[in-house]
């Protein structure tokens, strides 16, 4: 192992703040989906797709790697567009609320939420480059699974629109 992913890798939570780190802690690992694509005219697409969790940084932060459709290099996943993408998610306790930053480089797309517990799901929230407003829900979470929820709601509208639903399960070791 080179010495930059021995030094980004940990092996779990940092104690400092280690039951705050768990709302996204617990998804470190392996993860097999079904990723659904909504289009505005109710259309929708069904691809599979592969989600990997770990802990980074002193174990302060959780990241993420998604990637739609799998295997890499598919053709293009219709409406959502192939995924191969990452977030950081670290827990700032100056408002007890996560920071969140996706980035896709080969769809050029970025953005930026916060993320908190409601209820039992975690919902993420921010704004696109060109104002409309995202929200991403993971809901139904188990041990197990999860059910993650893109939605978006352009600035002239006063409903939010289900673009992707992505149903989680574990990988079996």
């Amino acid at each position: 192992m080179t010495d930059f992913a021995r030094l980004l890798h940990a092996d779990g939570p940092n104690p400092e703040h280690a039951a705050a780190l768990q709302l996204y802690g617990r998804f470190v690992g392996d993860w097999e989906a079904e990723i659904t694509a909504h289009g505005p005219d109710g259309t929708k697409h069904i691809a599979p797709g592969e989600i990997h969790f770990g802990w980074i940084l002193e174990g302060r932060a959780v990241q993420d790697v998604w990637i739609i459709p799998r295997p890499v290099g598919s053709a293009a996943f219709p409406i959502a567009g192939n995924w191969y993408g990452t977030t950081l998610r670290v827990y700032d306790p100056s408002i007890d609320a996560w920071r969140i930053f996706w980035f896709d480089p080969g769809r050029c797309v970025f953005r930026q939420q916060i993320g908190r517990p409601r209820g039992a799901d975690i919902v993420q929230e921010g704004t696109t480059d060109s104002g409309d407003l995202t929200r991403w829900s993971f809901t139904e979470i188990t041990e197990d699974s999860f059910h993650w929820l893109g939605e978006v709601k352009p600035a002239t509208a006063s409903d939010w629109r289900l673009v992707v639903g992505v149903r989680a399960k574990r990988r079996k070791a």
